[in-house]
């Protein structure tokens, strides 16, 4: 196999389409369930989202994300996926598609996935608010010493830059994975 141009540290989505054979719903849904659990125990996972079909379709979509090309990658190439995927096998008709996304689309639900279900809006300007917080106020403190003395609009700049970096790529996949019991009830 081999890997995209793009740096292996970057975030990567993996969108699987698959068609479920009539009557095997309820035997691919065991399997999902059990696949989520398989993929919590990578490191690197950041969380997996299901689209199910609508009424009468067969399609579902699996969006898993991982921090980076390399997380992926493992998750392929491992024995689990693999023995995971020979017991799917019987339950699907066909495999419809499989797309790696780069990107940091990882922190956020993608607008063409409406059937993805969200957590309550409060509950996500909540959990932004509580680690958004102390990252801000710690971040200021921090540079302060450095900064302060600077103009308002040039000091807020390096303070942005370390507090965008610091959420997008340390508190935020961390804090929705520790509260992704919380997010989803």
């Amino acid at each position: 196999m081999t890997l995209p141009e793009t740096p292996s540290t970057d975030p990567v989505n993996l969108v699987i389409r698959r068609r479920v054979r009539r009557g095997h719903e309820a035997a691919y849904e065991a399997l999902i369930s059990e696949g989520l659990g398989l993929l919590n125990a990578i490191p690197g996972h950041r969380g997996t989202g299901v689209i199910r079909p609508a009424h009468g379709e067969a399609e579902y979509t699996l969006i898993s994300r991982f921090d980076s090309f390399r997380s992926a990658a493992d998750w392929e190439l491992s024995p689990q996926r693999a023995e995971w995927l020979a017991r799917v096998e019987p339950h699907v008709d066909t495999l419809v598609s499989f797309e790696k996304q780069p990107g940091l689309e990882f922190w956020f639900t993608p607008p063409a996935a409406p059937a993805l279900r969200q957590p309550p809006r409060w509950k996500m300007w909540l959990l932004t608010l509580l680690a958004l917080y102390p990252v801000s106020v710690g971040s200021g403190l921090l540079m302060a010493p450095v900064v302060g003395h600077w103009p308002l609009l040039l000091k807020a700049l390096p303070q942005m830059l370390l507090v965008v970096t610091l959420m997008t790529y340390v508190v935020m996949p961390r804090v929705t994975r520790w509260a992704a019991g919380w997010l989803s009830r």
